[in-house]
């Protein structure tokens, strides 16, 4: 087992409170259960032993993700699994070759905790550097059978601000606005609403354009903080 691994484990041990732990369960509806670590905390546990424990290769930075995600007793070491899949340290593994990695998390996890932060960051970190292959990936995974690569495909470019491109943006999308799944309302109208701190009058064109589709739900998020207009 890798230290950092251990460490984690270790680390988690020690922090848990027995009070937290189950409204920390029940509050996500997870089957796995909590140490009860609140986030702050985790934080500061992941930067102390990801700085203690360097990952060499690119093979035990994988290895190291997938122990601590696959081998999970607690929730909070799934959450030290995406942290260290996204740390900045390790940009330089995040290749498309990691993509399979990523897409086990997104899969595997398959509830909005897990799929968030990885659409929102390593996909996106991907997107930017792989621009061609990640948009012909992000279309194809925005109609596929699972909801949650749905859910990512949408998610992807949410902290892109002017550097969105619509087009990709609306073609994840367009598959989905019929969908009577929650997670897929939800992401739309979270992802044009932050396109509108950029562009509020184009998400209010987009929502107009498309009123007789989009649900409630997406309608009511997409224009939180601009109006109808």
């Amino acid at each position: 087992m890798p230290p950092l691994v251990t460490a984690v484990r270790r680390a988690l041990r020690d922090a848990a409170d027995p009070v937290k732990a189950p409204q920390m369960q029940a509050y996500m509806k997870s089957s796995m259960p909590y140490r009860g670590v609140s986030a702050p905390e985790q934080k500061r546990l992941w930067r102390d032993i990801f700085a203690a424990h360097s990952l060499d290769t690119a093979a035990a930075w994988r290895d190291a993700v997938l122990e601590l995600w696959r081998e999970a007793g607690f929730r909070e070491e799934r959450y030290a699994a995406i942290a260290l899949a996204s740390h900045k340290r390790y940009a330089v593994y995040r290749t498309m070759t990691a993509l399979p990695l990523f897409e086990e998390l997104i899969v595997t996890g398959a509830w909005w905790d897990y799929v968030d932060p990885i659409a929102t960051r390593p996909l996106g970190e991907l997107l930017r550097t792989y621009p061609v292959r990640m948009k012909r990936l992000l279309r194809r995974w925005a109609r596929a059978d699972d909801m949650w690569q749905r859910r990512a495909a949408i998610l992807a470019q949410l902290h892109f601000k002017h550097e969105t491109d619509l087009a990709l943006l609306y073609d994840c999308i367009e598959p989905n606005l019929d969908s009577r799944e929650f997670f897929l309302r939800k992401a739309i109208g979270w992802a044009l609403r932050q396109h509108a701190w950029t562009d509020a009058r184009e998400v209010q064109r987009y929502v107009h354009a498309h009123r007789d589709r989009l649900s409630p739900l997406s309608v009511r998020e997409a224009l939180k903080n601009v109006g109808p207009g």
